[in-house]
């Protein structure tokens, strides 16, 4: 196509706000996702685009950049710019897609180690369920559609964190389908086009999904949110619109933030007005031993946002999750889930308000598992590749491996040929880095975890390291 036949293709792409790289950069990103630009099809030239959208072509280089940093296309000189993936071949899922996408592929006796959740939902969700039963059948006069969440359960997780020392009443209480759709809520109430975020580098990859997905410019930080203090003062143009952690038992490095951090990072959000979101999916999860993790960073400001969710702590098919906020930012996401899907499932919720009665005998029993599926990990991995990097972690669900040499990217696709799905590193990092790391879950049976590491160890013995490519990378004032 022409470069003039993409003005008439990007539509009106330049209306909206934020930076025209950003507003070019997400149209582009659409038509790519929604399959309008197939794999492999090529872009115009940086100078004919620009003369046909009447931009500098300086901004249509910095979209591209941006999209190449997200591995949407790939530049290359001689064969000019493309999207991602090869036409000749039907797509397939890869070590690049995030790991979710993994759950949309047939198994064929691939070993996922890529997506962490609890395997088999406890006795305790059943019996839940079983004493919902009743209690759903004397349901009269309600068409159960509850947007905001069943009041009964948006009651129970606020007397929840009333015991955790963080006041909270139910209307600041939102229920949601899991932790994730509470990040995309956030993300289309709190962003728009060219809004700034800052995250921990490493990351969970569904925040940089939803963040990404309402054109922001996601920058990562070293865990714990380091130097927040110098770029929330920034000026006000420059200046983040939210600010993204996970405090407790850190997705993936399991790290937990001292309470002296926790205070000083909800201060300095705070004072520079900064929107900070503490994702607490993982909080319950520490090992016996580790003690309670510290309160959550809401305790030492009230309007910190905290996103909690059942499906990390409890079975991964109970989409039930929450977002504890400031009433008026409770009622918003309440308008944006109308629309989305009307509420969530009630039988799911009357089960879930009876199970956070008994969560934490659930947390003490599994807490001993997971601990002893994480040393069983650990050990295979010492025996079997002692060259890999793989520290202890106080809780959570996943280690992060460092290899020795080459980069998780393309050793994940060999690790996919002999079996076993891992996460490699770059679909962590929001500035593209951790090149050299994996994120593997600890979930699994003891012998799976096992034939995962005898398969793993094959693929690294069958491993030639090649060059990953280094895309340039804007330089984002922020």
């Amino acid at each position: 196509m022409e470069p003039i036949g993409w003005v008439e293709r990007l539509g009106r792409w330049s209306s909206g706000r934020g930076p025209l790289y950003v507003l070019l950069a997400a149209r582009i990103r659409a038509l790519i996702d929604d399959g309008d630009l197939p794999p492999g099809a090529r872009l115009p030239p940086d100078r004919a685009l620009a003369a046909a959208l009447a931009v500098g072509r300086g901004t249509v280089v910095t979209a591209y950049d941006l999209l190449a940093v997200e591995g949407r296309i790939t530049r290359r000189q001689g064969s000019g710019t493309r999207v991602a993936g090869d036409s000749r071949e039907p797509p397939r899922a890869t070590a690049q897609t995030p790991a979710f996408l993994h759950l949309l592929e047939p198994r064929d006796g691939v070993l996922l180690l890529a997506c962490a959740a609890p395997d088999a939902p406890p006795a305790e969700l059943i019996d839940a369920y079983a004493r919902a039963v009743p209690r759903l059948a004397g349901i009269t006069g309600d068409i159960g559609y509850h947007p905001m969440g069943l009041p009964a359960l948006r009651r129970a997780i606020a007397e929840r964190y009333q015991r955790r020392g963080v006041p909270t009443t139910p209307d600041r209480v939102l229920v949601t389908s899991g932790g994730q759709q509470a990040l995309s809520l956030l993300a289309r109430a709190l962003l728009r086009p060219g809004d700034r975020v800052l995250v921990e580098t490493p990351t969970y990859p569904g925040a940089l999904e939803a963040f990404r997905g309402q054109g922001a410019l996601v920058r990562g930080l070293p865990v714990g949110l380091d130097k927040l203090d110098r770029l929330a003062t920034a000026t006000a143009g420059h200046r983040p619109a939210l600010a993204y952690v996970i405090a407790s038992f850190h997705n993936p490095t399991g790290a937990v933030l001292p309470t002296l951090r926790r205070q000083r990072l909800a201060r300095t959000a705070a004072a520079a007005g900064v929107a900070l979101i503490d994702d607490e999916a993982l909080a319950d999860l520490g090992f016996p031993g580790a003690g309670e993790p510290p309160p959550p960073l809401a305790a030492h400001d009230d309007q910190v946002i905290t996103i909690g969710s059942l499906s990390k702590a409890v079975w991964g098919g109970l989409r039930v999750g929450w977002v504890r906020a400031p009433a008026p930012l409770v009622a918003r996401l309440g308008r944006l889930r109308a629309v989305h899907d009307l509420g969530g499932n009630i039988p799911a919720q009357l089960a879930a308000a009876d199970l956070l009665g008994c969560l934490d005998t659930i947390q003490r029993r599994e807490a001993a598992r997971r601990q002893a599926h994480h040393d069983h990990l650990r050990a295979e991995l010492a025996r079997h590749l002692p060259d890999w990097d793989a520290p202890a972690v106080p809780g959570g669900q996943t280690l992060w491996v460092r290899l020795p040499h080459g980069d998780g990217t393309s050793f994940a696709q060999t690790a996919l040929r002999h079996g076993v799905a891992v996460l490699p590193g770059t679909g962590l990092d929001a500035n593209a880095g951790s090149h050299e790391y994996l994120r593997l879950h600890f979930l699994a049976t003891p012998e799976d975890l096992s034939e995962a590491v005898r398969r793993l160890t094959t693929a690294w013995h069958a491993y030639r390291p090649q060059p990953h490519p280094t895309p340039s990378t804007p330089t984002l004032a922020i």
